[in-house]
């Protein structure tokens, strides 16, 4: 085998998600906004909301790729400027704890997925976070020299396994396969599997566990990128016996654009596994300044460099509210949320060319629902200039997602109306909402 950039084995659709379904009728007449205001004044979420700034008139259905800020990180963040930075200074690693902040911060992430103390560290991007474990997992595999992954994983994880295999030596290869056939692909050569636990495009979710038990049946690991699961959906790595984990905290965790990520190692082989990138901030005594590497013992060997603390400060804010929140509540209602929004789109948006494009069984789907239509980015931005905002990912979806503390019943409800009302009026079909923007 040799490195590769493409698919090692056939059946690879990385631009259509595979689940697709019509868009056919069928919501209860009793549904109605009335209906869905009494559901939000039985939920026992409902008081979380208050715990974000949302702007007035905005449906936001976009936590699934930026949450909004907390409230109150505006003024968390100008005490950390003129207190610990502007009055402690180089004291505060020490008295206010910027020096143990990756590991207390990822201790509080633990409790969300399914992972002990001592398990996680928040660190650097999701993408480094990939290619770190990526490449300690294939150098713990030496005999071994293939990835399995899905060939519509998202692209960043994808890229990261190309990019280490080109730092590797000997043979190596990507085999790239269908969500549903990942378990077939995996094989007596593979080293690692690497997947998205919920797909980034139509929502569908991995059976953790099953493919863990797979994986390790076969001697390989597994990696899992938690990137829509966390804060979303419940996760057990432990009870899974997942090896590696990755996420990012910007998303439903709602640490702000660009927060730091975490990483996760099982216990079980942390002072096993090498790290990839040797700082000096994973060493076992960084301020000796030893000119030879010693791996710190634990999650912290896989730290690298200085810390964001200002970063941090934001996202220990946010983590605070989940102190208060039950993940089995927040599936509970993301369930409800996303049924109630199929539902609805099932009966109000028929014979307008929509698609569903997530599964429609909410025990496999994360807490998103993507509809697909010829004129998708169109129709999305038409949306977002009625204060509905969702996201496009191509070639023809549109992602909702439902972000349990802060989105209501009604906003369900009005989501699907303007979105029923664009589609009807073809609100969407001029130039100003077919031009692309950078960002989609």
């Amino acid at each position: 085998m040799s490195a590769a950039t493409g698919p090692e084995s056939t059946g690879i659709d990385a631009a259509r998600p595979p689940d697709r379904g019509a868009v056919a009728g069928g919501a209860p007449a009793t549904v109605d906004r009335a209906a869905c205001a009494a559901l939000d004044r039985a939920d026992p979420l409902a008081p979380l909301r208050d715990a974000f700034t949302l702007p007035a008139g905005v449906v936001y259905l976009d936590g699934n790729s930026l949450g909004p800020p907390v409230a109150g990180v505006r003024e968390r963040m100008a005490a950390a400027i003129d207190g610990a930075w502007g009055t402690g200074l180089i004291r505060s690693w020490n008295t206010a704890g910027w020096i143990d902040a990756p590991l207390r911060l990822g201790d509080k992430i633990a409790r969300l997925i399914g992972a002990p103390p001592g398990s996680v560290a928040v660190c650097d991007s999701t993408s480094v976070n990939v290619f770190k474990l990526v490449v300690a997992a294939l150098r713990a595999r030496p005999d071994r020299g293939l990835i399995v992954t899905e060939g519509g994983n998202f692209p960043t994880d994808l890229y990261m396994a190309q990019g280490a295999l080109d730092v590797l030596p000997g043979p190596r290869a990507i085999r790239y396969a269908r969500g549903d056939a990942v378990v077939d692909a995996i094989d007596a050569d593979t080293a690692l599997v690497m997947l998205t636990h919920v797909d980034y495009r139509s929502g569908r979710m991995h059976d953790m566990a099953a493919v863990t038990r797979a994986a390790h049946a076969a001697g390989a690991l597994v990696l899992w990128d938690l990137a829509h699961s966390a804060g979303a959906v419940p996760v057990d790595l432990a009870g899974a016996g997942a090896d590696l984990a990755v996420g990012c905290t910007y998303k439903y965790l709602n640490g702000g654009p660009g927060a730091p990520a975490f990483l996760y190692v099982a216990p079980s082989i942390q002072d096993a596994l090498a790290p990839a990138l040797s700082g000096w901030m994973g060493h076992a005594a960084p301020f000796a300044f030893d000119p030879r590497y010693t791996p710190a013992p634990g999650i912290r060997r896989h730290l690298v460099g200085t810390p964001p603390i200002l970063a941090l400060v934001a996202l220990e804010a946010a983590l605070e509210v989940w102190d208060r929140v039950d993940m089995a509540a927040v599936r509970a209602k993301s369930v409800d949320l996303t049924e109630l929004f199929v539902a609805l789109v099932d009966a109000r948006c028929a014979g307008h060319g929509l698609a569903l494009a997530s599964p429609r069984d909410a025990a496999v789907r994360g807490s998103q629902v993507a509809l697909a239509h010829p004129e998708a980015y169109a129709v999305m931005q038409a949306l977002i200039a009625r204060g509905v905002i969702g996201d496009f990912r191509e070639p023809d979806v549109m992602r909702f997602g439902f972000a349990p503390l802060y989105v209501r019943h009604v906003d369900v409800w009005d989501a699907v109306e303007a979105l029923r009302d664009v589609l009807a009026t073809r609100a969407w079909d001029t130039p100003a909402y077919r031009t692309r923007a950078a960002v989609t």
